[in-house]
């Protein structure tokens, strides 16, 4: 879809023109592009980099420092394994490679199918109900490996 047809990039012209074009408003405007498209696509990011007179290399790279931006559209679910020093030592790095397998995708990826997105996290905060999985924004702690595949069975039913 065009710039000039998809409502979507108004939203963000009108956020970036609130923030007076601010080339130091970047990562801010980025999180306004993710919250309006999902995503971070490359159209979206070269708008950002004209809109916001900066190279697309530098938006680029921003948007692919911080693992909160996505440059790919989510699943329909989404299972995010948190990858603290508590969950690692009580089997997240068990659970993550067991999803990996069961799904065929790697941490970052979404099925084929788009039904399911694969994330990780550095830390959720919620270490005595380690390991913890976050399914569809729905926390499960001391989760094991088949817990795990089971819940994810269930939610993409």
């Amino acid at each position: 879809m065009s710039t000039a047809t998809d409502d979507r990039y108004n939203t963000l012209e009108k956020s970036m023109k609130k923030l007076g074009y601010d080339k130091s408003a970047l990562i801010e405007t980025l999180h306004t592009a993710q919250e309006t498209f999902g995503y971070l696509g490359i159209d979206t990011l070269k708008f950002i980099a004209q809109r916001l007179r900066l190279p697309y290399s530098k938006v680029y790279g921003v948007a692919t420092f911080y693992n909160y931006f996505r440059l790919k559209p989510k699943g329909k679910h989404n299972v995010v394994v948190c990858m603290g020093t508590a969950c690692y030592i009580k089997g997240s790095n068990k659970i993550l490679e067991k999803i990996e397998q069961r799904y065929g995708i790697k941490v970052g990826e979404t099925t084929p199918d788009n039904v399911l997105s694969l994330l990780s996290a550095r830390c959720f905060g919620s270490c005595s109900l380690a390991p913890v999985v976050v399914y569809d924004n729905v926390p499960k702690g001391k989760v094991t490996v088949e817990d795990s595949l089971c819940e994810i069975e269930e939610m993409i039913k």
